[in-house]
């Protein structure tokens, strides 16, 4: 199961040393998603990191950067809704619906499904999906490997996420809100 870490959406003067402590960690791959931030703070923050971490980052809001950092891949959203020409890295998605997964899986590496419980950093985001709904997406093979579920995950809901065969979490809230990311111990997967 992959573990992916989220960025808050400001840039700080802690990220560069927080994205390299998570990575360092066991977690796969770091989101920047800095949506209010500009394109150099994000420029800057990049720079601050190894190669070797920057292999494992996927840009949220410039995709630009993907090309100039050698970046994991890019991330399509509302923001960011198509690819640059030729692009060949790797693609997801944000999806807030079950239908959204079965309409864009098949065109993306993984996609991101929330909010799966309540948000843990974004205050009265409550979960979309009851237990019997994710069951039955499991069931029919719409929750699958490449369906990442996201909004309040925490470590402790991990065992569920897999009982329901997603193939992966992503966390924010969790490892940015309610621990020191200096004290984020690995997940076990």
């Amino acid at each position: 199961m992959k573990i992916i870490a989220i960025t808050t959406p400001d840039v700080t003067n802690d990220d560069a040393s927080i994205i390299k402590h998570l990575l360092d960690r066991g977690i796969d791959i770091v989101h920047l998603r800095k949506p209010h931030a500009d394109v150099d703070a994000c420029r800057a923050l990049l720079a601050q990191l190894s190669a070797e971490h920057r292999a494992r980052i996927v840009v949220h809001d410039y995709p630009e950067l993907y090309y100039e950092f050698s970046l994991r891949g890019i991330h399509l959203n509302s923001r960011v809704t198509s690819l640059p020409q030729g692009y060949d890295g790797l693609k997801t998605r944000s999806c807030h619906t079950l239908e959204e997964v079965a309409q864009y899986k098949d065109d993306c590496d993984y996609l991101f499904l929330s909010p799966i419980f309540d948000s843990i950093s974004k205050p009265g985001y409550a979960s979309r999906f009851t237990d019997e709904m994710l069951r039955n997406a499991s069931a029919a093979g719409i929750i699958d490997q490449k369906v990442i579920a996201l909004g309040g995950v925490t470590p402790d809901k991990i065992a569920y996420l897999q009982s329901l065969n997603f193939g992966g979490a992503a966390m924010l809230g969790s490892l940015y809100n309610t621990r020191t990311t200096t004290d984020y111990q690995p997940i076990t997967k």
